[in-house]
């Protein structure tokens, strides 16, 4: 595989969790550089792993996934999601925001845009194609991306307040519908 088609692929796979890091940094009083890291981290690790659990499982555990990928999906970004629209609608000035860069929120947001790494990880399995240099230049770009992203995000955030909750939530939610779309629409075309 070509480095510009390598490139292209994660590139591709790091959109959502580049949208997703907008996202978060539009709900966030302030980014700070905890966050940031904690993004980019956690997004680039999972970018990494999963190309590499889905080249070491190969087509057993791949085939069990693929079927529900867009629903998990779907499910954790709507319930995020979801969960900052609810935040927004009971904001109280003292009540402190809830931080998706932290615990599980965190994981599941990393985990849920990067369900799609999973797949690619199962064809270059089934290309015979090495995984280890494509998982590094997958999760690199994401990391980066990712903290592209919350940064963005964070600048528009901090001059929208609350408005910016409501954004973020409902940008969770449409980008979980997309996933969701996606894979319905492209079953019913195959």
């Amino acid at each position: 595989m070509s480095w510009a088609a390598l490139v292209g692929i994660a590139v591709g796979l790091a959109m959502d969790a580049f949208a997703v890091s907008i996202a978060t940094g539009l709900t966030l009083p302030v980014v700070t550089g905890r966050h940031t890291f904690r993004m980019a981290f956690h997004f680039g690790l999972f970018q990494f792993v999963m190309p590499v659990a889905g080249w070491a499982a190969g087509r057993q555990v791949a085939e069990l996934v693929a079927p529900v990928d867009h629903w998990l999906a779907f499910g954790v970004l709507g319930y995020v999601g979801s969960k900052m629209l609810l935040d927004a609608a009971s904001h109280r000035s003292k009540r402190p925001l809830t931080d998706p860069t932290r615990g599980w929120t965190l994981v599941g947001l990393a985990v849920a845009t990067s369900l799609d790494a999973l797949a690619v990880g199962l064809s270059m399995a089934l290309l015979n194609l090495s995984i280890w240099s494509a998982a590094l230049v997958i999760g690199l770009i994401a990391g980066g991306l990712s903290a592209v992203g919350i940064l963005f995000g964070g600048r528009l955030g901090s001059r929208a307040g609350r408005w910016a909750e409501i954004l973020g939530g409902a940008l969770l939610i449409l980008i979980g519908l997309h996933i969701l779309a996606e894979h319905l629409l492209g079953s019913l075309g195959s």
